[in-house]
Formats: C-alpha cells, structure tokens, sequence
C-alpha cells in the first residue's frame, strides 16, 4: 500500500526548511500505520522461546524529534533510505542510484518504490525558489514484477482437500507462502481431525521436526496485529488442538491479541461516556440497524434504565423493522442481557411468518440467544422444528443435529424431527462419528424420546454398535458418558459395559477432579443392581460416598400441609425420605395394596410387607420435563423407574402447579393423585370426618 506524500512549499529559506521538516513529519506519521511493533518474537518448536529486540528507525525518530535540526532530521532519516549528493545545505540535485526504502510490516517485508526521475525533483541552488515535488504512485519495474511473482492466495479448505498429512501442508508453505497464516494451521487440524490416534501423534512429530514449521510459527505472530479476528480465532484453536504447547510464545502472543480491553478506569470511564451519549441521543437515532448495533454495544452491565430507554425506542421502531432485524433483535437483546417480552414476542411472530428460507446460522443465533434470555417460546421453536422436518432431505446430518442439541440445550423435545433423525440414523449408520454418537446419546436420553418409540430397538442397536467400533479409541471420560446416556435409556450393551467396568478405567475417572464422573458411576452402579442387567449385575463397584440432595424447603412445606389436611395428620407420611442407592424422596405414604386406604406409620411394623404398598410423592421443578409437556426428562424417567423396581408407587407433584392452588384445590389434588379411583368416594369422606 503506497501513502501520498504531501508536497513543499515554496516560500522563505527558513520556513521552506520548516516547511520540510513539517512534511517529512507528517509522511513518517502516514508511515508509521506500515510499522511493526519494536518487539518481535521467535518460536522454538519445543515452547522454550526467547524475545529479540527490534528498534525501528520511525521509532528511534521520536526520541529525537526536539534535539535535532531540521536538516540533521532529514539526513538521519534518510541515511539509510536513499543517497544523497548535496552541495549546499539540502539540495536533492544529482541523487544517486535509487535505494529502495524499506518498511517491515507485520504481514511480510514488502517494499515501497519511488522513482527516481519523479519522486524527487532537482532543486535549484538559488534559494528565491522551490519547486513542488511531484510524488505518484507509479510502480516501478521491480514492483511489477514483484506483483506478477506474487503466489496466489489458498484457502484451508483447497489445503486440507490437496493435502494428505501435516507435512504436506507445510511443504506447501515452504514453496509458496500465503497470508493469512491462519489458513495453513486450520488446515493442518482439519487434516488431523481425519486421522486416528496413532496416526495423528506420527503426524505430530513429523509437524514439530519439519525445517517450515518454525518460519510458519514465526509468520504467525507477525501476522497477528492486522490479521482478521474470524482468522486469529481459527488459528488459535487449530493451535491449541494440534498440540503446541500453551506456555509457547506463540499461543501466548494470540491469546494477548485476541484478548478484549482489561477492566481498568480508562475504560470505565469510555463506557460510561459512551452510555451517557446514547442516552442524550436514543431518541434521534434513526436508523433501526444502527439503533441495534447500539443496543449490543452497551454491554450487559449497563443501567436498567437505559436499557429500557432502548428498549422502547425499539418498540416505536416495530413498524419500521426488516425480516432480517426482526431476526437479528434476539441476538441484540442477547448482547445486552435484555429480557423484552414484547420485542421478543412481536419478533418470534416475524420470523415464523417469514421462516421459509431462514439460514441455518439465523436460526442457530435465535436458539441460543433464547437459551440466554431464558425466553421459552414454544410456537417459535415448533415453528422452527416443523420447517426443518418439512425441508428435512436437503439439510446436511450435522445441522440437523446442531439444531437438536440446541433444543435439548432448552429442554425442547422436537417429536417429528427427532423421529426423522433416529430413522436417518438407522438407514444410514456411516454417517456416524465418534463425536455425533456422543451428541446424538446424550441428546436422545436427556429428552428421553427412545421410550416408547417404534424404532428404539433398532435405533440403541445401531448407536451401540457404532460406539463399540470406537472403543480402541475412545477417553474414559467420554466412554463414561456414552454409558450414563445408555443407562438413562434402560439400554446396557455389553462391550462399551465390559471396557468401562475395568479396574484401572474406574480408578482414572474417580482420580479426576470432576464430581460429575462420581455421579455417574454411582447411576451405573444402581443400574447394574436395579435394571434388567442380569448379565453385569454380580459387578461390584467401590465408589465414594456422594453428598445427599437437599429438599425444597418452601413447596415441601406446603405439601406437607396438604398432606397433613388430607390424610389426618404427621403420623400418616414422613418427610424427606433417603434411600439405598443415592436416592432421595421428598414423602413417602404407607398404604394397603389397593391403595385404598393409608396406613398409620405406628402399624406399619405389626403389617405383613407384602400388605402394603409404598407411596412416593415426589416433588419436581418445570426442567424435569421437557418443555411444554408432562413427558419427564431422562434422569426423572430413570428415578422412576428404579423407584417402581424398589416398590414404590410414585406420584408427580409439580412444584409451580402447587404454588398456584389453594389449599382447597391443593387437597383435592392430592386425593386424586394418592387414592385409586376406585377409593376416592371414601377417600372424600374420610377427608371431610377430619376437617
């Protein structure tokens, strides 16, 4: 990139040096955008780096600037730019063979040309006249043909798809280089991704010991500073995965430009400006894109007024907004953690009515913006899924099931697509992956949508049988969540079951730091004793002790109170029962067989065991169903099941139906829920003896 140089002046000895130096000053500011850093950095391959110091000569000029002359100014500058013969004080008169001024830029050292015929013209040596210097941006031959050599840019898709291994990839560097260096690094993982294990850990070794390697490295931290924020994000992660040590100055320098603005008061005191001329001029604004890039700049921590202030000259706005800014004001209000209940309602019905067509990242920006917002729209997100069912043959495998793991992210269990996917899936096992079986596992049991559906038989099949196909390959930590997916699912197939009930796999995942991994030991554990798993049920596992779960306090306590109202007092129920295996039931009601009757606890010891039957009333938030239904996620399903095997009748109390009732409602219920049908007649009259 040339800069224009501004020309001189013609007037008076004195101000035509003045003038001079007042150019040149200007022109090296100009320049000064095309300077590296005056620090750079070299990578050694095994992470041990050390800094080499780089002294610019714009730099250096600053220091300068008030202890030299104008003319001594302008010969430093130029000492090692150009050659100068002059016969009295600064004449250009009878330059030299032109040296090429050279400029280190971050990118790579490119060279700025002036000719010498018209960058600098010959002045007179009366000093009555100057004439202006005529500067263009004419290339010279050597720029030309520095521009006919110059290779042609390649993305990291033509890499990863021309090349077969790491090396590959920097041998291609080596003959051609390329900017961005992101692209080289991208490709590289995109390749590695396709090998195995052994593969991979071959690959990487070549990768560190190649001669390229290090130049790579250092194009990359030069690069950095001017590099596109999408590219630094690429080239950082491909880093980190390929393996490059994070305390490396490489990672370290990414990480520092890729960082935001550290708190500090100068930039408390810019955001505090910048919030207070919003809110002096909301109302002026005009355009409704520029209202909105406003609204995500002002952060998630700014004052509540302002934000509302925001918010409603959005409403005034409503009439004037686009498809696309209805689409957009999720993510807007996202930005600024903004839960608009009016914006976001009016916008769901916008982009319901305009949904044919939606990109895939428009719709994938809305769902997680509602997860944010914890905004549960349950026409947006059937409106969503049923256009991805009814355009479900052109879309790809892996969007579908972005799109799935995003509804299981909001508790959102999409029947049809979810019965679409399962069937692709059986049709076509190859499409699957070890990390898609992860997904898919973890996404089917948390919604628990196998039960009951026509196909689970065939479907936990083929996952099983995808996944043994990993098993030489796959973590603990990922084996283990493959099984906990399995046992949500009541489904125990027997080689993933095997690996992970080894002595030294259960003694890596207790080792962790993780709690997550005890929990689920101790769900497979209870599995193996309660489920239909006769093949693995003589395993015994030595787990830790788990902390036990802690009631709530404030819907127990008007459950209690019903209970009490209902049965004839505290003697007819305990509260806050814990059980074999981990197990926690908020009341438990002894009753006979029939469920006619409740037992008073006092009897129940002079009872026969098999004369009674056990109630479970348990009591369960909005997020152990899925959204919009009374079908009970995975673990509730799971807790369920094993309490049923344990002898329990169990019954469902929903936490903000309860808070709802008053005590009246709440009592009949409850009657309705702990009697059969057949003993509510006397159930009500027993009830109406004891108020």
């Amino acid at each position: 990139m040339l800069t224009t140089l501004k020309p001189f002046g013609s007037v008076s000895v004195e101000s035509k040096m003045n003038n001079k130096a007042g150019s040149f000053f200007w022109n090296l500011r100009q320049f000064s955008t095309l300077v590296s850093t005056s620090r750079t950095m070299r990578l050694c391959c095994l992470g041990l780096c050390k800094p080499k110091i780089v002294h610019s000569n714009w730099n250096i000029l600053n220091n300068f600037h008030n202890r030299m002359q104008s003319t001594d100014i302008i010969r430093y500058l130029f000492q090692d730019a150009f050659i100068f013969k002059s016969d009295v004080g600064f004449q250009t008169k009878g330059i030299s063979t032109l040296t090429a001024l050279r400029i280190e830029r971050l990118l790579y050292a490119k060279r700025l040309f002036f000719d010498s015929k018209q960058s600098l013209v010959p002045v007179d040596k009366s000093d009555d006249e100057l004439k202006k210097v005529n500067l263009n941006h004419e290339v010279s031959n050597e720029d030309v043909l520095t521009k006919e050599t110059k290779p042609n840019r390649i993305s990291s898709r033509k890499l990863s798809e021309e090349c077969n291994s790491l090396s590959d990839v920097l041998d291609a560097f080596s003959k051609a280089p390329t900017f961005p260096s992101s692209n080289y690094f991208t490709a590289m993982w995109t390749i590695a991704k396709r090998l195995s294990d052994d593969q991979k850990r071959f690959e990487k070794r070549l990768m560190f010991s190649h001669p390229a390697f290090n130049q790579l490295c250092e194009h990359m931290m030069r690069e950095a500073k001017i590099m596109q924020y999408k590219y630094l994000l690429f080239s950082l992660h491909a880093i980190v995965k390929l393996g490059i040590p994070q305390n490396t100055i490489l990672v370290q320098t990414l990480l520092r430009v890729t960082q935001a603005m550290e708190p500090c008061k100068n930039v408390h005191v810019l955001r505090t400006g910048f919030r207070i001329l919003v809110d002096q001029q909301v109302w002026k604004i005009e355009d409704v894109f520029t209202l909105q890039v406003v609204m995500k700049c002002i952060g998630k921590d700014a004052p509540i007024a302002l934000k509302r202030k925001l918010e409603m000259k959005a409403l005034r706005e409503l009439d004037r907004f686009s498809v696309l800014n209805s689409q957009h004001m999720f993510e807007v209000l996202a930005a600024m953690n903004h839960r608009s209940l009016i914006l976001l309602d009016e916008c769901s019905k916008v982009v319901l009515d305009n949904i044919h067509g939606c990109p895939l990242r428009i719709m994938i920006n809305i769902l997680q913006s509602c997860k944010d917002l914890q905004y549960h729209n349950l026409d947006l997100f059937k409106g969503l899924a049923d256009y991805v069912a009814a355009t479900f043959d052109i879309w790809k495998f892996r969007k579908v099931l972005f799109i799935l793991i995003l509804f299981e992210n909001l508790g959102f269990r999409p029947v049809g697509l979810m019965d679409l996917f399962m069937k692709r899936i059986v049709e076509d096992p190859e499409s699957l992956n070890m990390k898609n079986i992860l997904s898919i596992l973890h996404t089917y049991s948390s919604l628990n949508h196998v039960y009951k559906c026509q196909n689970k038989e065939q479907f936990v099949e083929v996952m099983a049988s995808a996944l043994t196909g990993y098993l030489h390959t796959i973590s603990s930590e990922n084996l283990l969540d493959a099984v906990y997916s399995f046992c949500l699912m009541n489904y125990f197939p027997l080689a993933p079951f095997n690996q992970l009930l080894q002595k030294d796999i259960i003694s890596e995942l207790l080792t962790s730091d993780d709690m997550k991994n005890a929990y689920k030991l101790h769900t497979l554990d209870t599995c193996l004793k309660l489920d239909d798993t006769v093949y693995l049920r003589d395993i015994a596992l030595s787990l830790p002790q788990l902390p036990r779960e802690l009631p709530s306090s404030h819907t127990n306590a008007k459950v209690a109170e019903v209970l009490s109202s209902l049965l004839g007092g505290e003697g007819h129920f305990s509260k806050d029962v814990h059980l074999p295996h981990n197990y926690h039931i908020d009341f438990e009601i002894r009753m006979d067989t029939n469920r006619n009757q409740v037992l008073p606890l006092s009897d129940v010891d002079t009872t026969s065991a098999t004369d009674i039957q056990r109630v479970a009333v348990l009591c369960v938030s909005r997020s152990a169903y899925c959204l919009g239904s009374s079908h009970p996620r995975g673990f509730l399903a799971m807790k369920m099941r094993h309490l049923n095997a344990m002898g329990f009748h169990v019954i469902l109390v929903n936490n903000w139906e309860m808070d709802k009732l008053e005590m009246e409602d709440a009592v009949t219920f409850l009657k309705t829920k702990i009697y059969s049908v057949e003993a509510l007649p006397v159930a009500a009259v027993n009830v109406q003896s004891t108020q």
